[in-house]
């Protein structure tokens, strides 16, 4: 079963990278990697056989694959045997392999040819691929993707037979029934259609997240006292994206049941899956890689419900072996796990994606936890020092002649060297007959001038940084790093060797300890770095002590960035608070002129005392008992002693004299006036 595309960055997307065995005797192991190449290898000799790489691989990345069925590879091959002119071996001779990809074409690569079979394309899908399965008997290909479609296509038109829906969110896994006329599609839900009608036939739960595992594992039901119609009976397996629960699925005959019978359970998401079909009440074997390395391996026979998850008979793990405190034992990740063709022993693959090792497990042990001890050291990505010493320097002798610019056919003489220092001489010794570069140079008339000058003002900035982390010359790499333009660091990152980034890392990690400002440019050398050869720096065994001191650097630096952050909230506040309270203090006062309250008692004066002017005698008594009414309403209890003495005065008689000089002063009216207007 090949496992999804890992190179994704949609957080549901399956784990691992595309691949499988060979189907029947597993001769050979396909592998889609996350560069865009294909690569098959030899299981027995763990030799590489062939590797193609497809002329869109960069935009249209590999995203599954699948072996053609052992039965179409023997009819192919039988025909191919009656041709004088194509030799072909047994009828096990693996031939086509079907590759999905991200654009939603479908490759069809002849490993017998080694080029490209075929394409399809025309009506297809119109997203990404996720997964493809061969109909064992019709030669068919039945593909799905992320625009919600499943597309049934011939591989001899290279045309779609038929389209269809198969869900209202993208389907992720296909796969076919034994007896050839059902398929089950999984998205999030699990559907059976029949392939002759395309209808569904049955509905079953699924997983909360995309399923990336799907397939048969049993030929015929337990009981066989009922007529058996090709699928009700058999079981199931089903696995998912962040899942660690396997769950195994019976098809019934009515339509209640949709939950599963049982689960295995593992340590983390499964990555690659294979099982032994049972037949006859044989246990099934599984063999399940998941995300963290391990394989467990699963002996159960399926008979009904089982409420427990079941856990694994056998935990099998690889690890370096450890050569004291210096170099403890690491764990060796592996990759795909098949079941041989006796089903008693177990081809592991385990390493690097680029570079794995692929091993025969015998699975004789009835230990519970197996761990192998493997040394792969030899089988990592080369270093810098293989790649350096494959170049070599010509030698060239007295009777050598060196080709100028000009006429075709002229020959310049060697003119002898310069003379130089002795320290220089004796550094530059390596060999009795060898010419040094200047020597080469001054045969062809360069100044030693010009040369540098022209040396440092070359565009070339990849040749540039790679010579300076080679031999470490300071101002060639000031030359290279101390750019500002964005777009010139991104150019030279992608156009660098691969075995110059982690050099280039351990540089801008010293930088970036120097003073700040050099350590804002090497931040963008950092980022682009760590962008463009992510998939790369993700290979390498040694990552976490190589990059652990930048680690570091960076971490206590973020760690003071929220304390500052702090103390600018708290500063800001401050000084906004100090320059509102200056702001206050330089206003002017405000002007001494007469308010509105000034103006509106002056003018109540006014109007009383004409009033106090127009009044006749006659009406005196009238208006000052209205008045006095007035004034028991407005005035508060604290007046209410001047009340009652006004009142004796007016039975005294005395009222009337002095309140006609209180009006004369404008005083009458206005005391308890102002005092309402108060409360």
């Amino acid at each position: 079963m090949a496992a999804g595309g890992g190179g994704s960055c949609d957080p549901l997307a399956p784990a691992g990278i595309p691949c499988a065995f060979s189907p029947v005797s597993q001769a050979y192991f396909a592998l889609a990697s996350s560069d865009g190449h294909l690569r098959v290898w030899e299981t027995a000799s763990n030799r590489l056989h062939q590797e193609y790489v497809p002329s869109a691989h960069l935009s249209g990345t590999c995203t599954c694959l699948a072996w053609a069925p052992a039965r179409l590879q023997a009819k192919e091959s039988h025909q191919r045997k009656k041709r004088k002119s194509e030799a072909v071996g047994t009828c096990d001779q693996v031939d086509l392999l079907a590759l999905g990809t991200a654009v939603g074409s479908i490759l069809l690569y002849s490993t017998v040819k080694g080029e490209l079979h075929s394409k399809l394309i025309s009506g297809g899908h119109e997203n990404r691929v996720n997964c493809i399965q061969w109909h064992q008997d019709n030669g068919c290909i039945y593909s799905c993707s992320d625009d919600k479609h499943i597309v049934e296509w011939s591989t001899q038109t290279c045309k779609v037979k038929c389209k269809w829906k198969g869900d209202n969110s993208s389907v992720s896994s296909l796969c076919i029934s034994p007896d050839g006329k059902m398929l089950l599609s999984a998205g999030r839900t699990i559907k059976l259609w029949v392939l002759e009608t395309k209808e569904v036939y049955r509905h079953f739960t699924g997983h909360a997240t995309p399923v990336s595992s799907l397939m048969f594992t049993t030929v015929r039901p337990p009981n066989e006292s009922q007529p058996f119609d090709g699928v009700t009976g058999l079981y199931f397996l089903s696995g998912a994206v962040h899942d660690r629960l396997l769950n195994v699925w019976q098809v019934r005959s009515e339509n209640k049941e949709k939950s599963a019978v049982m689960s295995f359970t593992v340590t983390d998401e499964p990555i690659y899956v294979d099982l032994t079909l049972s037949e006859n009440k044989e246990p099934v074997k599984l063999a399940v890689v998941c995300r963290d390395g391990q394989v467990h391996l699963f002996e159960h026979i399926l008979n009904g419900h089982c409420k427990k998850p079941l856990t694994s008979n056998c935990t099998i793990q690889i690890a370096t072996p450890g050569k004291g405190k210096k170099s403890p034992p690491k764990p060796i990740p592996i990759l795909a796990a098949g079941f041989c063709s006796d089903k008693m022993s177990l081809l592991l693959v385990y390493g690097s994606w680029f570079q794995p090792t692929i091993e025969r497990v015998a699975l004789n042990s009835k230990e519970t936890h197996i761990c192998l001890e493997r040394d792969i050291s030899n089988c990592w990505t080369p270093k810098v020092e293989t790649a350096v010493t494959k170049v070599r320097t010509p030698v060239i002798n007295s009777e050598a002649k060196v080709l100028v610019p000009g006429i075709p056919g002229h020959h310049a003489p060697i003119k002898p060297p310069p003379p130089q220092p002795k320290e220089v001489e004796n550094k530059r010794k390596l060999g009795g007959n060898e010419a040094t570069i200047e020597e080469r140079l001054g045969a062809m008339d360069i100044d030693k001038k010009e040369r540098k000058d022209d040396f440092l003002q070359t565009n070339s900035f990849p040749v540039l940084l790679t010579q300076g982390l080679e031999s470490n010359d300071f101002e060639m790499l000031n030359k290279v790093l101390q750019t500002r333009n964005l777009n010139l660091i991104k150019k030279t990152v992608l156009r660098m060797p691969l075995h110059a980034v982690i050099p280039l890392l351990q540089e801008l990690t010293k930088r970036l300890q120097g003073h700040p400002n050099s350590a804002v440019l090497m931040v963008q050398w950092l980022k682009c770095v760590l962008t463009v050869h992510a998939s790369y720096l993700s290979t390498l065994p040694d990552l976490v002590h190589q990059l652990g001191t930048l680690y570091q650097l960076m971490e206590s630096r973020v760690k003071t960035f929220q304390k500052l952050s702090h103390l600018h909230g708290k500063l800001i506040l401050l000084i906004t608070q100090v320059t509102a309270s200056e702001k206050t203090k330089k206003m002017p006062p405000p002007g001494q002129k007469a308010k509105l309250v000034y103006e509106e008692e002056s003018s109540e004066e006014e109007s009383d005392d004409e009033i106090a002017e127009k009044d006749s005698d006659d009406n005196w008594d009238e208006d000052e008992e209205e008045k006095d009414s007035e004034k028991d309403e407005g005035v508060d209890e604290h007046n209410e002693e001047e009340d009652e003495d006004a009142e004796d005065k007016e039975e005294n008689g005395e009222d009337r004299d002095v309140s006609s000089e209180k009006e004369l002063n404008g005083d009458s009216d206005l005391e308890p006036e102002n005092e309402s207007e108060e409360e």
